[in-house]
């Protein structure tokens, strides 16, 4: 039985050099090579900046927000792409909904960023270290990138903790060890603390997060007011803030890329139940009911097509996913094989606490 204060265990996800991984993923001959996603460089005349690029380009000095000139001259063999935001918007819906499943609060933060408080089903660090593994497998598994998971009781600790150890990395810091993991890093590691704060922190004798976290805060106020405060509680590892939905929640939604394409009635279903036990209870954790029933299928050719179906009233029952996935389904059977189904449940509408607390006791 779990305590009556609910400890916090929070993940922060980042994938790894997100656009450049997309276009290296798509277009398989930049494997292996230092690819720079951003302006044209125009052989060295260009005035933009580089995006992102992979971990290949970095090994030559580029990063984020370098001038792109800059980059050409470092490393004029590498492969410059456009910045493809419709595709990396698109990959990025994918991937977050492939995640939100595994979290009881979800708050995606950029593009390629989310946090996931799990701390409502989990309350141990090793089965919350079993379950970021498994989040890694499956956005691996079925989008063909790897991301890296930082695990700790809060959200700064857990931003920090997954940039620790990049690319494809899980860094895993139980609330007895965030001293001993955030004490010696350099003062950047801080949210906030950037090029203008670093170097009145260095004139004070402050360079690493311990120096920061046992320094006067009365002096820290003086130098930079309230958020000397704030300076002080990050560094000693003091997050208040919750895992937050951003946005209403309008969709509820899981799909499988099969390691082999299939085409049999029973593989077709297992496929179903599968997903429809997945999509289930992601929807009960956040306390929705659902109208609309939607499929996603792609054949071995890459021809992909959605189907939604809408119920006469709003229901939890799982059987009604399975059972209405698989006759929207009926359309595709025996017209190829399949490489990839999805299932979604839309029209949500939020379960009444009270009927959920008096059907406790019918």
């Amino acid at each position: 039985m779990k305590n009556s204060i609910r400890e916090r265990i929070t993940l922060h996800l980042d994938m790894d050099s997100f656009y450049s991984s997309v276009e290296v993923r798509d277009r398989p001959e930049l494997e292996g090579m230092p690819v720079v996603v951003g302006s044209d460089p125009k052989g060295g005349s260009g005035r933009g900046v580089v995006s992102t690029c992979s971990y290949e380009a970095r090994e030559f000095g580029l990063h984020s927000g370098m001038p792109i000139s800059k980059a050409y001259r470092l490393c004029p063999n590498a492969a410059y792409l456009k910045v493809n935001m419709k595709l990396y918007k698109q990959v990025s819906s994918e991937i977050m909904n492939t995640i939100r499943i595994f979290a009881d609060k979800f708050q995606q933060v950029s593009v390629d960023e989310a946090y996931l408080d799990i701390g409502d089903s989990i309350d141990d660090y090793r089965s919350a270290t079993l379950l970021a593994n498994k989040i890694k497998s499956e956005v691996k598994r079925l989008h063909g990138l790897t991301c890296s998971i930082g695990v700790a009781p809060n959200k700064v600790i857990a931003k920090i903790a997954s940039d620790f150890n990049k690319p494809d990395g899980l860094t895993v810091v139980r609330p007895e060890n965030v001293q001993e993991f955030l004490f010696p890093l350099h003062i950047s590691k801080i949210p906030g603390i950037g090029k203008k704060t670093q170097p009145i922190l260095k004139e004070m004798g402050i360079e690493n997060v311990g120096q920061l976290a046992t320094c006067d805060v009365q002096l820290l106020i003086a130098k930079f007011g309230k958020f000397g405060v704030v300076m002080h509680q990050l560094a000693n590892g003091i997050d208040m803030r919750e895992v937050k939905e951003r946005e209403e929640v309008k969709s509820v939604s899981t799909e499988d890329t099969f390691d082999e394409d299939i085409s049999d009635p029973k593989s077709i279903e297992k496929a179903f139940i599968d997903l429809t036990e997945k999509v289930h209870s992601a929807m009960m954790k956040k306390r929705f009911r659902f109208r609309t029933v939607t499929i996603k299928v792609r054949f071995e050719d890459f021809r992909t097509y959605t189907r939604a179906k809408t119920l006469n009233t709003a229901t939890t029952d799982k059987d009604a996913i399975q059972r209405t996935a698989l006759t929207l389904m009926e359309e595709f059977t025996g017209k190829g094989r399949f490489r990839l189904l999805g299932v979604g449940v839309t029209k949500l509408e939020k379960i009444d606490e009270r009927q959920t607390f008096l059907s406790d006791f019918l």
